[in-house]
C-alpha cells in the first residue's frame, strides 16, 4: 500500500511538472528579442518575416520565412478586405503552418504604423484557427538593437496540408456593423488619427470622409511611447484603456481606413488586455463608404468643406 501511495505521489508530481512546463512555454502575444532567440531551436516554431523581399534578403532572423505583408492584403479598391479562404489556405500551407506551430510575426519595427502590419497578420492567422501566435515586439529593429544574429540564407520548408476554417467570431462584416450602428449596442473604436475621425481628411480608397456614428476615437499609437515601435507593457496598457471609452462588457468593433491601424487596437484589447467580444472590421471606413446602400457617416464634411 505504501509503495502504491508513493507511486501515485511521484506520478502526480510528474504531471504537475509537465503542466508547469507546458504553461511556461505557452505562446505569449508579445515576445522580446531575447525571448524569441531562446525559442529558435524549437522545431514547432515558425518565424514569419513580413517585410518586403529586398529587406528580407539583406538579412533576417535565422530560420525566418518570407511572407511580405502585401500577400496578406486585399484588392486595390480596398486592401483591408480579408482574402478569400482558398488564397489564405495556400499562403499558410506554403509557410508550413499547422495548429501545432508557434507562429511569430516579425515586421521591420520602423514605427507604430508598422506594428499594425504585424497585428493584422496575427489577427488573420487567428481568424484561420491558429492559436499559438506571437508578435516580435519592436520587430527586426529591436532584434538588431539587441545585437542578435541575422543571416541571408534561403529558408526552405515543407508545405503543410492544414485546412483552415474562418473563425467568424473575430470578424465584423459591414452588415453586422450596420446593425450595431442602428441598435447602438456596441462600442465602435476608430483607430485613426484625429483628422480622419473628424472628417478633415480621408483615405484615397474611401468615398467620403468621416467616421461611424457614435464611434470613439482611440488612436492606434496610444499603445506606444512617442516615436517608439515597441508596444507598452500590460500595466501601462491597462492605464490607457482606463482613460479611454472602452467597455469590456460590450461587443467591441475596431476599425480604421482599411483594417491596418485597427488591428493594433484589436490586438491591444483582445490579446494584451484579454478583453472578450472584440472584433476587427477588416474593410473599415473604405468598405462602409463604398457600400451601395449609402450608410450613415458621422463628421462628414459639408459641400463647402469638401
Amino acid at each position: 500500500m505504501q509503495r502504491l501511495k508513493t507511486l501515485i505521489t511521484v506520478l502526480s508530481l510528474g504531471l504537475a511538472a509537465a503542466v508547469t512546463t507546458v504553461s511556461a512555454f505557452a505562446a505569449q502575444p508579445l515576445l522580446t528579442p531575447k525571448e524569441l532567440q531562446a525559442r529558435l531551436t524549437d522545431p514547432n516554431l515558425r518565424v514569419i518575416d513580413i517585410r518586403d523581399p529586398k529587406s528580407y534578403a539583406a538579412g533576417h532572423i535565422p530560420g525566418a520565412v518570407s511572407a511580405p505583408y502585401a500577400q496578406w492584403r486585399g484588392p486595390a479598391a480596398n486592401p483591408g478586405e480579408l482574402l478569400a479562404l482558398p488564397k489564405l489556405t495556400t499562403l499558410v500551407q506554403a509557410l508550413g503552418l499547422t495548429p501545432a506551430t508557434h507562429a511569430v510575426v516579425v515586421s521591420s519595427g520602423a514605427d507604430a504604423t508598422d506594428f499594425g502590419s504585424s497585428a493584422r497578420v496575427y489577427w488573420t492567422l487567428k481568424v484561420l484557427g491558429l492559436k499559438d501566435l506571437s508578435v516580435l515586439n519592436g520587430g527586426v529593429k529591436a532584434w538588431s538593437d539587441a545585437q542578435l544574429a541575422q543571416n541571408n540564407e534561403a529558408v526552405k520548408i515543407a508545405a503543410s496540408s492544414f485546412q483552415p476554417q474562418l473563425d467568424e467570431s473575430l470578424i465584423a462584416s459591414t452588415e453586422e456593423v450596420a446593425q450595431h450602428v442602428k441598435a447602438k449596442d456596441a462600442v465602435l473604436i476608430d483607430a485613426r488619427p484625429a483628422a480622419f475621425f473628424n472628417g478633415e481628411t480621408r483615405a484615397p480608397t474611401a468615398k467620403v470622409a468621416g467616421t461611424l456614428p457614435d464611434a470613439v476615437n482611440l488612436q492606434h499609437d496610444k499603445w506606444f511611447a512617442p516615436g517608439s515601435a515597441t508596444f507598452m507593457g500590460a500595466e501601462q496598457a491597462k492605464q490607457v484603456a482606463a482613460s479611454s471609452q472602452l467597455d469590456p462588457g460590450k461587443e467591441t468593433v475596431s476599425f480604421c481606413n482599411t483594417g491596418h491601424w485597427a488591428a493594433t487596437n484589436w490586438f491591444a484589447m483582445s490579446e494584451v488586455l484579454g478583453q472578450k467580444k472584440v472584433k476587427l472590421y477588416p474593410g473599415s471606413m473604405t468598405a462602409w463608404s463604398q457600400d451601395p446602400n449609402g450608410l450613415p457617416i458621422a463628421n462628414a464634411p459639408n459641400r463647402a468643406q469638401q
